[in-house]
């Protein structure tokens, strides 16, 4: 797809992080963003710094497990604008959850769900039947992760769980619109190759009543920071891919119309090798043996 001036670009968890940095590589093609977000006040202070560069904007805050926000906001976009072009269904969450997957909160998992998967699906429905009605080119990213995109990091299994899902949500995306002849391209996003400072690890800041805890946390929730100190503290280095890296090969990918928006990385290209291994030998995925589950 080429990207042009004009155009209209919807990004889902726009207010920080890789969302934020979509926004305003968009912007900065010259295409007009629809900023999305359920965090209100970091979502006007991301809009206010992309309108100080003079970006055509519409702000809404948005829950994206919530169906008639997602409906609302499609709507909003169309009024607005008269068209969207790319979708990128991006917000997602951290779980919070704790230990083995047996001891884990339900509710843990309703919520993760809602947003990183249902979000997604909200997001395909409630915005691809008018991006096609309109006969125009247009492109769908949805956000994955290594962590279960590629294999599952059994310490982070409610996380890796829904990001396998959006994988294979695409990958069926992909083949519908291809049946149909649609010049609509779709596309996953593996973030990376390294870490990323985003908000992700304080997801629970967000986390709405509905789903609150059935429970306590035995143990209270780690920052980005204090994990970053203690891994250094035991004599390891994090890399970390800046966001801005990130919205970059998502635009390359759009005009490339490459599927898989996966970077070059020796580690998950040795993680697949694993793993299609371990199936085509019909064997145990003792690939995850070195993952200690203490905690979710």
């Amino acid at each position: 797809m080429e990207l042009r001036a004009g155009q209209v670009a919807v990004v889902t968890g726009a207010a920080s992080g890789i969302g934020r940095a979509l926004a305003g590589r968009f912007a900065a093609e010259g295409l007009k963003v629809v900023l999305a977000d359920v965090e209100e006040a970091p979502l006007r202070a991301a809009a206010e710094e992309l309108a100080a560069d003079e970006a055509e904007l519409l702000v809404r805050t948005v829950d994206v497990g919530v169906r008639a926000d997602v409906e609302a906001l499609a709507g909003a976009a169309y009024e607005t604008f008269g068209a969207v072009h790319v979708l990128c269904n991006n917000a997602g969450v951290g779980s919070g959850a704790e230990g083995r997957m047996w001891e884990h909160d339900p509710a843990d998992w309703r919520w993760a769900f809602e947003v990183n998967v249902w979000g997604v699906f909200h997001g395909v429905q409630c915005f691809l039947p008018r991006m096609l009605a309109s006969g125009e080119p247009g492109h769908v990213v949805n956000t994955s992760s290594t962590d279960g995109g590629i294999a599952p990091l059994p310490t982070a299994s409610v996380y890796a769980v829904t990001k396998a899902a959006v994988v294979t949500l695409t990958e069926s995306l992909y083949a519908h619109l291809a049946a149909e002849g649609a010049p609509i391209g779709a596309s996953v996003l593996f973030p990376g190759p390294h870490m990323l400072r985003t908000g992700l690890w304080e997801s629970h800041r967000n986390r709405p009543a509905r789903h609150a805890k059935s429970r306590p946390r035995r143990t209270p929730y780690r920052s980005l920071a204090e994990w970053e100190a203690a891994v250094r503290a035991a004599g390891q280095e994090v890399a970390f891919t800046p966001v801005e890296a990130v919205a970059e090969q998502v635009v390359d990918g759009i005009r490339a119309g490459r599927f898989w928006m996966l970077p070059p990385s020796d580690h998950t290209d040795a993680q697949i090798r694993a793993r299609s291994r371990s199936q085509l030998d019909r064997a145990a995925p003792t690939y995850l043996e070195h993952f200690i589950l203490d905690d979710e």
